[in-house]
């Protein structure tokens, strides 16, 4: 078997819409150290295809990032067979809080230099010193008395938040390193709260920021995705409000009603984010429905003229 997809996005997507089952979207992550990355990869994705997983997955010397939609029928036979690798064993695995359509259409998996891009070339750094992890209960009790900080990117942050949340202005999570240091200057021995999605982010972040002097830093384990779930089991009110951005077709699962971003065009309320349809642009924008309809997609006058060009010459 040919060990990558090799079918286009269109049929693939037709294929997710018409399949009968059920499909779960799980994400696990580990830093762990991996001597052959392309061996793995390629076990990997000869199991999972079997299984009929989709997903993106990363691989590097220094662990793993995945996220996959497993069919729910397989979900059992999926962890056992990660459980019964010793590189696996005990990963926290997490489900999506809300299901809404197909998250993935494709499998793939890259074997990559890091997992999470970071720009950190620091001999002296250590990941593994990363600050204490505390569960969704611990973390809710902590975050009116510490400061708490946002480790994603500004276009996640603007859909949702933690109430009191630093939220560095960035695009990566390598602008995001060194900025959270500027942004938290003075404060290296107050109490430090860190998250992110689902975790990974924060491993290392909360690493660096200890290695930069911070002598009490903890993180969210299991990320927001692990927060919302056990909050909801205990009928407390979430401090994390709006939406969790996630890095699928879904764009975002809604944690609370609140509606925190606003059109990036006309500046209406809006937690609508999509990708511009203009192709060579393809920005990630907050976007209302009216806007939408009236830019057929595109993020401003400018790509829809191109947007427009592109379609015709594809016609003539």
């Amino acid at each position: 078997m040919f060990l990558y997809n090799r079918v286009n996005r269109r049929e693939l997507k037709a294929k997710a819409d018409q399949e009968a089952f059920r499909r779960i979207t799980v994400s696990f992550y580990r830093y762990v150290h991996i001597d052959n990355p392309a061996a793995l990869r390629n076990t990997l994705y000869e199991q999972w295809h079997k299984l009929k997983v989709l997903g993106r997955i990363y691989i590097a010397a220094e662990g793993i990032n995945a996220q996959c939609s497993v069919p729910e029928h397989n979900l059992d036979d999926f962890l056992l067979q990660l459980y019964s690798n010793a590189v696996f064993e005990g990963v926290q695995v997490k489900k999506a809080i809300e299901e809404k359509g197909s998250s993935f259409y494709r499998l793939t998996i890259k074997v990559k230099q890091k997992i999470v891009a970071d720009g950190i070339r620091d001999e002296t750094f250590d990941p593994a010193d990363t600050g204490t992890r505390l569960d969704a209960l611990a973390f809710h009790r902590m975050a009116d008395q510490a400061v708490v900080v946002d480790m994603r990117n500004r276009y996640e942050s603007d859909l949702g938040r933690f109430t009191n949340a630093i939220c560095p202005d960035v695009k990566t999570f390598r602008e995001a390193l060194p900025k959270v240091v500027q942004l938290l200057e003075g404060k290296n021995k107050q109490n430090i709260l860190l998250y992110c999605t689902g975790g990974i982010r924060c491993e290392k972040a909360s690493a660096w920021l200890k290695h930069k002097g911070f002598e009490n830093v903890y993180q969210l384990d299991g990320g927001i995705i692990e927060y919302a779930r056990q909050i909801k089991q205990t009928g407390l009110d979430s401090k994390f409000i709006g939406k969790n951005f996630v890095f699928d077709a879904r764009m975002a699962e809604r944690i609370t009603d609140d509606v925190l971003g606003s059109c990036h065009r006309c500046g209406s309320s809006c937690n609508r984010q999509a990708n511009c349809a203009n192709q060579p642009c393809h920005t990630l924008i907050i976007q209302c429905e009216s806007c939408s309809n009236e830019l057929n997609g595109c993020c401003g006058e400018k790509c829809l003229d191109e947007y427009k060009t592109s379609k015709n010459r594809i016609l003539q």
